[in-house]
């Protein structure tokens, strides 16, 4: 067979990540149990390795042990050979996380943006992260890779495209949100339906890591499905796979942003909890805790909710736990279909689960086939509310590591970063 022109180059390609993947996944190793592993030539791993450690993505750090004859030299992946940046966007917040190439956060945050419109959304984010990187030391010389973006709503993931958001607006219709963040930032931009990615960080680093089969539920302003099957995140034919907040729970109920009636989020998403809420505070009694809230402020707000949704017999208390009983016919649904081996309840939401879980497990029981759900285990996500974040992070270590992957193609040795970076954006 002719060789197409290129083709050398690209098989150097592979072959570097390739073995920089191993010895992310098998470390300690040393060249030899590579060059086994792999059916590589000793001297082709050697060029390889001392590629990698020039680079500054691997590193020796001791003998292995030996019966005999020279004790080969351990390698390890350097995780801090670079960084990702993951972000999580919501109507109202934003979350931002940066993390090394083992996914392990350094750095959390939590920032209150508006993000109904990209026209000052994305100026509004993009300076958000300049501010970030550039103003602290601990960043400034850091090599950053990627960046990941958990977004709401349906997506077209290659061209980076939100294609409908029904959480934060039309306005984003048709918005090219990817070119719009890599024409500012300057970096590779990896976007995903915000409850895929949280999906993703249950799978790899949270509660999930012993299934291959999940369902990461996401009960926020927006409610939907995450659904990872033999270890691949679902996307469906368009892509649009999981959007369970537009079951019809209640047939002519209220009127949901989708345009239908009786949506599961338009009863028991944040906007709609909020709204029947603050409708029936005239109606409930004196000494409840939110009456006062509502007496001082004038209305009340989802943390006000949040905070007396544990105390048995008060309104927050008697609204969540209806919220769990919907919860659990829509979960109900999921298990009937796709037979996860677990579900993961996540989600601002899900701070109010003493409230709510258990009746959505008993909601579970009731509705869904016995020997389904019998085997299923439903959890609370393990991320302290932070998968959608971690996963954004996954999102961009999952692209940069590919065997495909250009990450290697444009790094510097290591010895010539810190004058080449300067300023990273």
């Amino acid at each position: 067979m002719q060789k197409r022109p290129g083709n050398s180059k690209y098989v150097k390609k592979l072959n570097r990540m390739t073995v920089l993947n191993i010895i992310k996944e098998r470390e300690p190793i040393s060249r030899q149990q590579l060059a086994k592993i792999t059916g590589l030539t000793p001297p082709a791993i050697t060029q390889i390795i001392r590629e990698l450690i020039d680079m500054g993505f691997v590193k020796e750090v001791g003998l292995e042990k030996s019966c005999g004859g020279r004790r080969p030299v351990q390698l390890q992946f350097n995780p801090e050979a670079g960084f990702v940046i993951g972000i999580e966007v919501t109507r109202h917040e934003t979350t931002l996380g940066i993390a090394d190439l083992k996914n392990d956060p350094t750095d959390i945050q939590t920032f209150e943006l508006d993000m109904t419109e990209p026209e000052t959304g994305i100026p509004q984010l993009v300076d958000t992260i300049k501010q970030i990187i550039n103003h602290n030391e601990n960043y400034r010389d850091k090599n950053f890779l990627g960046l990941g973006v958990a977004f709401p709503g349906l997506l077209n993931i290659k061209e980076g495209i939100v294609k409908r958001s029904i959480n934060l607006g039309p306005k984003w219709n048709g918005f090219p949100v990817k070119s719009a963040i890599e024409k500012e930032i300057g970096l590779p931009v990896y976007i995903e339906n915000n409850s895929n990615a949280s999906a993703l960080a249950e799978r790899w680093f949270g509660g999930g890591t012993e299934y291959k089969d999940l369902v990461y539920i996401n009960l926020g302003e927006g409610i939907s499905a995450g659904i990872i099957m033999d270890d691949r995140i679902l996307q469906g034919f368009q892509g649009h796979a999981g959007e369970i907040g537009h079951i019809v729970i209640v047939e002519g109920g209220p009127l949901c942003n989708c345009g239908n009636r009786g949506c599961l989020e338009s009863i028991c998403g944040i906007p709609a909890l909020v709204r029947k809420a603050n409708s029936e505070m005239p109606l409930i009694k004196e000494e409840d805790p939110l009456k006062e809230i509502w007496k001082i402020k004038g209305k009340i707000s989802i943390n006000d909710i949040l905070k007396s949704a544990s105390i048995e017999g008060t309104y927050s208390n008697e609204l969540i736990k209806q919220m769990g009983k919907y919860i659990g016919l829509a979960v109900a649904d999921v298990i009937n279909l796709y037979n996860p081996g677990v579900v993961f309840i996540g989600g601002k939401m899900a701070a109010a689960a003493a409230a709510f879980i258990d009746i959505l497990k008993q909601t579970v029981d009731s509705h869904a086939f016995p020997e389904i759900a019998g085997s299923t285990d439903i959890k609370l996500s393990a991320l302290d509310g932070n998968s959608g974040v971690i996963g954004a992070c996954a999102l961009a270590l999952r692209e940069l590591l590919k065997p495909n992957s250009n990450i290697l193609d444009d790094v510097q040795p290591i010895l010539d970063k810190q004058e080449a970076r300067e300023d990273f954006i």
